[in-house]
Formats: C-alpha cells, structure tokens, sequence
C-alpha cells in the first residue's frame, strides 16, 4: 500500500470503472492517508482517525465497485453489508457488532492463505512422504509388487540401502503424478462444525471461553476412506499444510489487519435514514434510528469481543452508500452524519458511459461475451454499431423504467446474445466459426422490447 499513491490508485480504479472521479479521487485520498497515518508516532497515530466516506448516487453507478476494488487493489480486509438488513425481523434479529465480526473472518481467511502459500514447498514434500509411507510400509510383506508388478519386487532379504533406493524411485513417481490412479487407505479426520448447534446465533457471539470449551467438548471424527493417490494428495497436503501453520500467529496478524486496514461499506444507508428526521415514535421510523443509534458507536470507535479476541473499530474506514432518492444524507441521525466527513455525489450514467464500459474496462461484457463463445470455437465480432446500439437501448430502458444503471447492460446483452448462445454448438459444427454482431442484429433482438412498454416491464 505505501507504494500507491493517490494518482496510482485512481488509475488502477479506471480500468475497471468508467467516471465517478469524485468518488475515486475521494478514497484514494483517505487510503493514502490511512498509510500516513500508520508512519507517524504512536501517539499521533492514535489521534488520527480515518475520514470516513458517503457515496449518494443512483443504484448501478458503481459505488460498490469502487469500495470493492480498492479493498483488491490495497489487499484489506472488506466485508459489504446493507444496512437495511439490521432493520428486519423487528430490528432485533441482526446485532450490528456482527459485521465486524465478519470483517475479523475475512482477515483470517487472508491471512490463512498467504501463511499457506509460505509453507506450501514443505507441505508438499511432507505430504510426498507420507504417500511413498502408505504405497510401501516400513512393515512390508515378504515379497510385494512395487507398481503393480510390472517393475519389480521388494524382497524380504533386501537391504535397508535398497530399501531406501527403491523408496526413493517410488516417491519420484508419485511425484511425476505416474501413480495418480492407484489407490491408498487414507485416515480423515473432521472436527464437526460446532456453530451449526448455535445457527440462531453463532458462536461468535458467545463468550471466547464459552466457544473454546464446546470445541473440546465434540470430539474429531476419523474415517478410513480408500481414495485415488491424486486425491490422497489433495487431502495429505492439506493435512499437512494445516500443521505447519502457526494459528496464533495467523490471529494475531489478522486482528492488526482488521483494526489497522479493514474496510467495511454500508450499503443502502438512505433505508435507514428518517426522511423528515424526527424518528416519529409508533412508526418504521422507530427502528431506523434505533439502528443509527447502534452503528454510531461502531463507527466513532469501539470495542467489540469476537471469539478470537478484541477488535477496535477506531481506524477502520467505514464507505456509506445509498441512492437517496427519497431520504437525504442531512435525514441521518447528526451524530452519524459527523463520522462521515467526506461525501461525494455519483452521478448517473449516460449513453457514452455505456459504451466506455463495453469496451474499455478489463473483463468488459463484450469481452466476456467473445470469451465464453471462443471456448465453443465461435469467433465474436462486435461492429462499433453493435455497442453503440446496445448503450442507446440501456440507455433507453433506464430512462423508461427504474434507472438501475449498467446493471441494465447485462440484461441488454444477455438479449442480443441469447439465441446465438442456444445454438453456438451447432453452428460451429456445421462450420460457421464467425459471427458478426451488427447495430441492425442488436435492434433486432432487443428493440422491439424497448419499443413495446408492456414488453419492457416484464423483459427488461
């Protein structure tokens, strides 16, 4: 992260999102500082919160995108949650602490696999050892077949130097992968999911003691299972992978993680706002501000107990959206509103807009489109008419019925492609390799939707 500057990471955001440079420039700036922070004195530091931000806009614009790339693109922890969600099942069926406790997993589960990757040499040669143990025992029979009988056999006078060379030609071909079919017996083990006995609730909301002594309470359970070398393998280095690592050090590393780079986006914060602010008692408006009332403390910093110890929320960056239409963001509690300092408007998206994000982004639709025909052996061309036309009618569709955005995009393309997705198989077969799509092909498909405002409601 210290190597990004703000300039980078709006440029690393522009492959994949089209416009909202207000929005892109804002978090670039609070991740950076975020990093400045991390290299003042401690002292300093803990005085030093981060400047958390709103994102007002129309659904579909990408606030979620941009939230969602710049937790890839920095390597934080991320956890999306709606906040409309705490609101349901009388407010009550959801504590708000949970999203914390989820953004605590997703770091472990970050940190888990980059500890993976460090031991993963050993625990593939560790996992080899044990496979050349099961295929040839230390206790072998007086005279056995090494792969089947085609390429020898151990004798029961053999000495332990030609024992050791013919252990070590057999681990060269597991190795190889040669033996992949052969099969072992293989002991399983499995630690039953104690959190199925608290779905209600979860066992991270128990007290950690409480959710350690269940741990030991369930017993593991072992299994002799006979199973394919390759898939022997699979399990050996998992076995082994999960023996090598030092869990202590994983959490550890994972609540410095959370507290220190975590980034959790409320989603459709406006649900929660009151749109006259008063919070009228005997009305949904009770059980908005209730959950207002829940998040702030969350948001201006504190202590939530998790089962794998403390986590502070103070320098988490909280990334607030919703589309406002029938709430403001001055609708939110002022409390609320204080820890939100940066907001930024995102504006909706045009004609031109659609056609940038058809052509320009990494992984755009068209892109995946020729992608997924080429594994049939049908090549795709889009003619510039073609994305024009499909931009016009998203375009068209959003101004007539709920602007959703790009998501119309998805609809429209999966319109144009949908007949020629049916019969791609076929058509390769019979030698028709090439498909050309055409503005005049797309207003086909889709156009008489657009046109037809009964067809619209329901196709689009």
């Amino acid at each position: 992260m210290e190597n990004l500057t703000p300039r980078q990471i709006v440029e690393a955001l522009d492959q994949h999102i089209i416009g909202q440079q207000g929005a892109k420039r804002a978090v670039a700036v609070a991740i950076r500082n975020r990093w400045r922070r991390q290299q003042l004195g401690t002292d300093l530091a803990s005085e030093v919160y981060p400047k958390n931000i709103i994102m007002a806009g129309p659904t579909g614009c990408g606030k979620t995108e941009i939230a969602r790339r710049l937790a890839r693109l920095t390597g934080a922890p991320f956890i999306k949650v709606e906040a409309s969600k705490f609101t349901e099942v009388g407010y009550h069926g959801r504590d708000v602490e949970s999203m914390v406790r989820d953004l605590l997993d997703q770091a472990i589960a970050m940190v888990r696999v980059e500890q993976s990757r460090t031991v993963a040499e050993q625990a593939h040669q560790r996992a080899l050892d044990r496979l050349v143990q099961l295929l040839l025992p230390e206790s072998a029979p007086a005279a056995r077949p090494l792969t089947g009988g085609e390429q020898g056999w151990i004798e029961a006078d053999q000495s332990a130097e030609a024992r050791d060379r013919l252990r070590e030609r057999l681990r060269e071909q597991v190795a190889a992968g040669t033996l992949d079919n052969k099969e072992v017996e293989l002991t399983v083990t499995q630690r039953p999911q104690t959190s199925a006995l608290f779905a209600n609730m979860g066992l991270d909301q128990l007290d950690p003691s409480m959710s350690q002594m269940f741990d030991r309470l369930i017993p593991e359970q072992s299994k002799r299972r006979r199973l394919r070398l390759s898939e022997a393998r699979r399990i050996l280095i998992e076995q082994e992978t999960e023996k090598l690592l030092d869990e202590e050090k994983i959490i550890t590393e994972a609540l410095n993680r959370t507290q220190q780079s975590g980034i959790i986006f409320l989603d459709e914060i406006d649900k929660i706002a009151s749109p006259d602010g008063s919070g009228a008692k005997g009305g949904p408006d009770v059980s908005r501000q209730g959950v207002q009332r829940d998040l702030l403390p969350i948001v201006e910093g504190s202590a939530v107990n998790t089962r794998h110890g403390t986590v502070h929320t103070d320098h988490i960056l909280f990334i607030a959206a919703g589309a406002f239409h029938f709430a403001k963001v001055s609708d939110l509690m002022p409390e609320l509103q204080g820890r939100f300092p940066i907001r930024v408007e995102l504006s909706a998206l045009s004609k031109d807009d659609f056609v940038k994000i058809l052509t320009e982004p990494r992984g755009a639709l068209t892109m995946q489109q020729q992608a997924l025909l080429g594994v049939e052996g049908l090549d795709v061309v889009f003619e510039p008419g073609a994305i024009e036309a499909m931009a016009e009618l998203a375009a068209r569709a959003n101004s007539q019925l709920d602007n959703i955005g790009a998501r119309r995009l998805m609809t429209i393309v999966e319109k144009v492609f949908e007949q020629v997705n049916f019969d791609a198989p076929e058509r390769v077969a019979a030698g028709d390799k090439l498909f050309k799509v055409t503005g005049d092909f797309v207003r086909k498909q889709v156009g008489r939707i657009v046109a037809n405002k009964d067809l619209l409601n329901f196709e689009l």
